[in-house]
């Protein structure tokens, strides 16, 4: 991550545009989820930076969906795109 991007905290528009380049970079969508890797896979995870953000993309298994997280997102990815599964927590004031 560089350091203009470090600690801030991405909006859902900018979490969801770095979360589909990143899901674009690896296949696609319709790859990845046609395309479920085995339990036993040695890369079940695929780890792609995209404006400096580090997007961590997870093909789906039998018991578990393919998602894409970045910065405490968590996007779900289907055969036509990607579908927010999880916001981050809100910081807690002081």
């Amino acid at each position: 991550m560089d350091a203009q991007n470090q600690g801030r905290r991405l909006s859902e528009a900018e979490a969801t545009a770095v979360a589909e380049e990143a899901v674009d970079r690896v296949g696609g969508s319709r790859m990845i989820y046609r395309n479920p890797r085995h339990a036993f896979s040695l890369q079940p995870v695929q780890t792609v930076v995209v404006d400096g953000q580090e997007v961590e993309v997870r093909w789906g298994e039998v018991s578990s969906p393919a998602v894409a997280s970045v910065g405490g997102w968590v996007f779900e990815i289907h055969e036509e795109g990607i579908e927010l599964l999880i916001r981050p927590p809100k910081p807690r004031p002081a």
